[in-house]
């Protein structure tokens, strides 16, 4: 079981946090994200150990991390776009990956909102 948190209604240019919280512990976990009339895509990904990859969009601005102890997962968000606004998922995965179809299993997803 996945369960995410963290999301709200924001403007441009703040921050928001995400958490993932993982009843059972993962090699690889990634965040990805669903927004109004678009397919889902990768956003981040991160391996057991800490090895990291974004899409570029996201880069510099969002950081993904884990609490290996707390099987728990975190985007933190920074400088957000009216174009983050989203359901973001969390999904794990046997490697790090950035593709959907190497991940098993989803949370419920939480939304983001960005206001302009």
């Amino acid at each position: 079981q996945l369960v995410e948190s963290g999301g709200g209604l924001v403007q441009a240019g703040d921050s928001l946090r995400l958490s993932c919280v993982a009843s059972f512990s993962s090699y690889g976990m990634g965040w990805f994200r669903q927004g109004p009339g678009k397919e889902r895509e990768y956003v981040a990904a991160i391996d057991w150990s800490g090895r990291t990859a974004y899409r570029d969009s996201v880069k510099g601005r969002f950081t993904i991390s884990r609490d290996k102890a707390k099987n728990t997962l975190y985007l933190q968000m920074d400088s957000l776009k009216s174009e983050d606004t989203a359901v973001y998922y969390c999904a794990t995965s046997g490697r790090l990956s950035t593709l959907e179809d190497d991940y098993l299993f989803w949370g419920q997803g939480t939304q983001v909102t960005v206001s302009s």
